[in-house]
């Protein structure tokens, strides 16, 4: 099987199991039942923004270094949505990320009297994961989940160089393959901790794409957890003069709802 075969594979196979069962969830039910479960998890996630935007022929590169204090002042939208489907032990993982985010930057000129110019910046990115797997370690206080499936972008960058009259933009879609781990471990009743981590990209679309993520998860009530943690999501894409290079890291805080 080449690769774009696997690829296709992959894909169908997340999606058939993703309907037939009904980043990962960022907490898991203790007592699941052997049957069917079903979790979701809407969740707050504060990247910072760091990396080079180039958008096209004649375009500069946009470098940008974004904290975390600086994207709440900056950010215009974001959505994040987790979903994740156990039946026995086969398992299903559905993850949306939505953010838009304007931000000033430099761009090089490449005269040494003046290196670099102002320009201003926007990002909008959103991601969508669809994984499916097999719970390959199931024990009372430990859980081990290995997936694959793909993961689609939808990228729009621009960057204006008023000094310079340029302003320019591209838009860029594609799908990367994804082969991820997952693991749950029960502190106490109410206490776990959930480590995820994923990586793909293979230059099947982008060079490569990758997220991490940790959690505490803290018990409320039978069927609702909160939780909180740091994610890592990054992405090195390039398609003839396009080119984006992005990393997204910050603190997240969610609520998961059992079923």
């Amino acid at each position: 099987m080449n690769f774009r075969s696997w690829l296709v594979c992959s894909v169908a196979i997340t999606l058939v199991a993703t309907a037939f069962i009904a980043n990962p969830a960022l907490a898991q039910s203790d007592d699941e039942p052997s049957g069917t479960a079903v979790q979701i998890t809407p969740y707050v996630w504060g990247p910072g923004f760091g990396g080079t935007i180039r958008p096209g022929t004649g375009a500069p590169n946009l470098k940008v270094d974004q904290g975390f204090g600086d994207l709440v002042k900056d950010i215009d939208a974001a959505f994040f949505f987790d979903a994740l489907v156990k039946h026995d032990r086969l398992i299903g993982v559905v993850d949306l990320t939505h953010s838009s985010s304007s931000r000033d930057g430099l761009v090089p000129t490449g005269n040494p009297a003046a290196p670099a110019v102002a320009a201003e910046g926007s990002l909008r990115q959103t991601s969508l994961s669809a994984l499916a797997g097999y719970r390959a370690v199931d024990q009372t206080n430990l859980s081990l989940d290995l997936l694959t499936g793909g993961r689609a972008w939808w990228i729009h960058a621009k960057v204006s160089a008023p000094s310079l009259a340029l302003s320019t933009r591209a838009k860029v879609s594609f799908v990367d393959p994804v082969v991820a781990a997952r693991l749950h471990v029960k502190a106490s009743p109410r206490w776990s901790f959930l480590v995820y981590g994923d990586i793909g990209g293979f230059g099947a679309a982008s060079d490569i794409t990758t997220q991490a993520m940790a959690t505490a998860n803290l018990r409320i009530a039978r069927h609702i957890w909160l939780s909180g943690g740091y994610r890592y999501q990054y992405v090195d894409y390039t398609s003839g003069n396009i080119r984006a290079k992005v990393a997204l890291a910050g603190p997240l805080f969610g609520a998961t709802f059992a079923f």
